[in-house]
């Protein structure tokens, strides 16, 4: 019945602030209306699992932890990355805001609280004792409207000597590579290492190692700790902060000069959209990613010109995109209607589709990918 009620449209704007470059959008919505009950099980992408598989055993190998360790992960989403630790015989503790999630961890039998991180909940924990000596933050500080308050509540849960390790989207890249898509109400905030070492070193916590990785189109892992005095820093960080300073991320005209490029996504997109209707091709979309639904509805496409898309979790098959209405099939119904062209609308998963559905080109199909910028593949 909800195909039958107005819908929330939020505004595509973001800003960024002079002194700390943080870019950041408005709290359109609360993060209990976001996340309090969510669609997304990190168990449904195989190369997410491999992920976290590949991140647990190399923090084992670095740092040496075992079963008088703790590891606890803030937005442990259904266990995916904790069960790789708990594996190992490291004891482990979630954080998950999202009920019905949660409750996927627990029946696994890994421990999970329900609740949002900021410092009085940290608090409460710390009380139960509860500490850190690995504290894994990954993809959720883009996520929290209230950015002081969660990193107060990371210092707090830290053990004294504990590592803290966080993941969040590269806002350099994002820029270079035009994922303007993951611009959206659930991503609060757009990070650089310039703007996460102000945020961090305000809370008494230093910046001792990144990583640059490639989930989510480019990403930086980011390990941090307790200040402490004369502490070795890995020339790492140097460099990827200069890489973001030779890139104007220092300069706020730097963050204005987006706006155009994006608007010739826009133009691409529809325009290979159109053409492929006027020569009677059809097009299916293939994934259903908050990502797809920024896209699809800042571009104003609608079913005439896509008529569906298809997604393997099932949470979201026979459901509708929002906006833009465009139904969600199970991956089948691609072999089923034989599209001329498929559009990869989760671009950051693009090898494992096409490796996926690599049977159409069976019937001469085509991919298409619409970012950074639109490419047909044969």
């Amino acid at each position: 019945h909800q195909m039958e009620q107005a819908e929330l449209y939020f505004p595509l704007h973001a800003f960024v602030c002079e002194k700390c470059l943080l870019v950041q959008l408005p709290e359109f919505q609360s993060p209990e209306q976001i996340f309090g009950h969510y669609a997304y099980f990190s168990s449904y992408s195989d190369s997410w699992l491999a992920h976290a598989q590949r991140f647990a055993e190399a923090m084992i190998d670095r740092f040496g932890y075992d079963e008088k360790s703790s590891v606890i992960e803030i937005a442990s989403n259904d266990g995916y990355l904790l069960q790789f630790f708990k594996a190992r015989g490291v004891p482990v503790l979630g954080i998950e805001p999202a009920r019905n999630v949660a409750a996927v961890a627990q029946a696994a039998g890994i421990e999970t609280l329900v609740r949002f991180l900021g410092e009085k909940s940290a608090r409460e924990i710390r009380m139960g004792n509860r500490g850190a000596d690995l504290l894994v933050g990954n993809n959720v500080l883009a996520h929290v409207p209230d950015i002081n308050d969660f990193v107060a509540g990371l210092k707090v849960l830290l053990n004294r000597d504990g590592v803290l390790s966080v993941e969040f989207q590269h806002v350099m890249l994002l820029m270079a590579r035009n994922q303007f898509d993951t611009i959206y109400h659930e991503h609060f905030s757009y990070l650089s290492l310039l703007a996460t070492q102000k945020i961090f070193a305000a809370h008494g916590l230093e910046i001792f190692d990144v990583e640059e990785i490639s989930t989510h189109g480019g990403s930086l892992r980011v390990f941090a700790r307790h200040e402490t005095e004369n502490a070795e820093i890995s020339p790492r960080v140097l460099a990827v902060r200069e890489a973001e300073l030779q890139a104007g991320l220092d300069k706020v005209e730097t963050y204005a000069a987006f706006d155009a490029q994006v608007r010739e996504t826009k133009l691409a997109l529809l325009e290979f959209l159109i053409a492929a209707r006027r020569n009677g091709k059809t097009v299916a979309g293939y994934g259903a990613p908050a990502k797809g639904n920024t896209l699809l509805n800042y571009c104003g496409v609608r079913p005439d010109l896509l008529p569906f898309t298809v997604d393997r979790s099932p949470h979201k098959q026979g459901r509708f995109l929002p906006g833009t209405r465009l139904p969600i099939f199970h991956p089948d119904k691609i072999s089923a209607v034989r599209p001329d062209y498929l559009l990869i609308l989760a671009w950051n998963l693009r090898d494992e589709i096409m490796g996926q559905m690599a049977h159409i080109r069976d019937w001469g199909g085509k991919f298409v990918v619409p970012i950074p910028e639109l490419e047909i593949l044969e």
